[in-house]
């Protein structure tokens, strides 16, 4: 039987006993980071409804997290509570595959965030100018969405322990107007199934099963991001895999049981037009209070908390993927420094908090093509490193295993491999920059093949010595 050629494995990092006992990650505040890094609420969902109508919505969105969430959340139990290293998928893909892929995996990850992250902060503001436009007039709105870095970079910077617990109350918070509409629907039924809305017209029906599938497979995106803060979290080789189921069903739930409810409540389809349609559907359900739609109201207040609290959780993901390069020579070891009463990377989170800051004025839209080009290409590098540390490393101490050995992990895969191939080929005829988004995606995938050779001599000088350190130290 042909053996495989694969890199030679790389020494884990020892979870370090700190003198000092820091303040960790536990389940419930890790279950809320997860939320805020994949969905931060309903919002955003309405597109889905409004192409696919209501049948089909529901379907869609029972189906992506059978399809794309559980596989997902199985292959990151599994490596979590195998390696529960900083850095999280950055350190699976190195240990699995070596340095070269480790650092396309961070890469891709840090890449995308600059199309994304940019986003959040700018969707706080769209939400605060629709209760107070004040704020719409000069650079106001910009100032704004400077506020929400600062804010966030500054809980980062005061501990893991202080997100989590931040995430928590924010879900409990956005959460409150949408459990109302799914108490408050069933007395609705006359009044909202009457109701005059604003059709719709030939945006009915158009996005299809398939369309639905994406716009939905995007929001229900970003379960590895949450690895990347393994040594700060409380027992990680138990806490990772449950976190990711509770976290699957919390947010399948927050999705699903809404549009449940409006659509037993008989709020027609025609509600879900255009963009923050959700505060014209609670004004259906919750009515007027002193002729004000008070519902949609809280809505809104929900949909700055949902913006505010993704940022907050993505912070502290990707400032743990400089951390982790530094620490094994990939970049300057000024990105190692970190905060000594709370293990807090602050060089990176300020580098990357100004980084994201800059970006606010370049209107960038979060392009689905794009966001599932880069995307997809790094969770198919972890699903490859969980096949190949089977294969490799069987003795691996695993607490959750993926079920069926290494044929079970190769299957595990199948189906996010698919609709990310379904999804690249839907979406291709999205542009960014005035490029085919496709292509663009694979211009930004190639050039971290460059910079990585680029980089080559300088990370040697850094690299090598600490490498041979570490072999002798195991």
């Amino acid at each position: 039987m042909s053996t495989l050629s694969l890199p030679a494995p790389l020494p884990s990092r020892a979870i370090p006993q700190a003198k000092k006992r820091i303040a960790k990650l536990t389940l419930w505040p890790l279950v809320a980071a997860t939320f805020f890094m994949v969905s931060g609420g309903t919002y955003g969902t309405e597109q889905i409804v409004q192409g696919a109508g209501y049948g089909r919505a529901i379907l869609i969105l029972l189906l992506t997290p059978v399809l794309w969430s559980l596989p997902t959340a199985f292959m990151i139990g599994e490596l979590s509570s195998a390696l529960p290293a900083e850095g999280g998928y950055y350190a699976w893909v190195r240990r699995g595959l070596g340095n070269f892929w480790g650092f396309q995996e961070a890469w891709l990850s840090l890449v995308a965030s600059i199309f994304d992250m940019a986003i959040y902060p700018t969707l706080f503001v769209a939400y605060l100018t629709q209760v107070a436009p004040w704020f719409r007039q000069g650079h106001r709105g910009v100032m704004v969405g400077l506020f929400v870095v600062v804010a966030c970079a500054a809980l980062n910077i005061a501990g893991i322990r202080v997100v989590g617990i931040t995430s928590l109350w924010l879900f409990f918070l956005l959460s409150m107007p949408f459990a109302l509409i799914v108490l408050l629907s069933p007395f609705k039924l006359a009044a909202a199934s009457s109701a005059s809305v604003t059709p719709v017209g030939s945006a009915v029906g158009t996005v299809g099963l398939l369309g639905g599938m994406l716009i939905a497979m995007w929001n229900y995106m970003g379960w590895d991001n949450a690895s990347t803060i393994a040594l700060e979290v409380e027992r990680p080789q138990r806490t990772y895999p449950k976190a990711m189921i509770a976290a699957v069903i919390l947010v399948s739930l927050t999705y699903v049981l809404p549009f449940a409810a409006v659509y037993l409540a008989g709020v027609p389809v025609a509600a879900f037009a255009g963009d923050g349609a959700w505060a014209q559907v609670a004004g259906l359900v919750g009515g007027t209070w002193h002729g004000a739609n008070w519902l949609g109201f809280l809505l809104v207040l929900g949909g700055m908390m949902s913006a505010f609290g993704m940022f907050n959780a993505l912070v502290m993901s990707y400032s743990r993927l400089p951390l982790a390069m530094a620490q094994d020579g990939m970049l300057p070891k000024v990105f190692g420094k970190t905060r000594s009463k709370t293990r807090a990377p602050w060089v990176a989170i300020v580098v990357l908090a100004t980084g994201w800051a800059l970006c606010l004025g370049l209107g960038f839209e979060r392009l689905v093509t794009l966001d599932i080009i880069l995307y997809g290409a790094s969770l198919m590098l972890e699903f490859v490193t969980l096949v190949v540390l089977r294969i490799r490393e069987p003795e691996l101490k695993r607490e959750f295993r993926v079920p069926g050995g290494v044929v079970g992990t190769v299957l595990v895969g199948v189906f996010p491999l698919l609709l990310l191939g379904l999804a690249v080929l839907h979406g291709g005829s999205e542009t960014v920059l005035g490029m085919n988004g496709l292509v663009f995606g694979m211009v930004i995938i190639v050039a971290g093949f460059v910079v990585y050779l680029a980089t080559g001599r300088l990370r040697r000088r850094a690299f090598g010595p600490r490498i041979v350190k570490r072999v002798e130290a195991a």
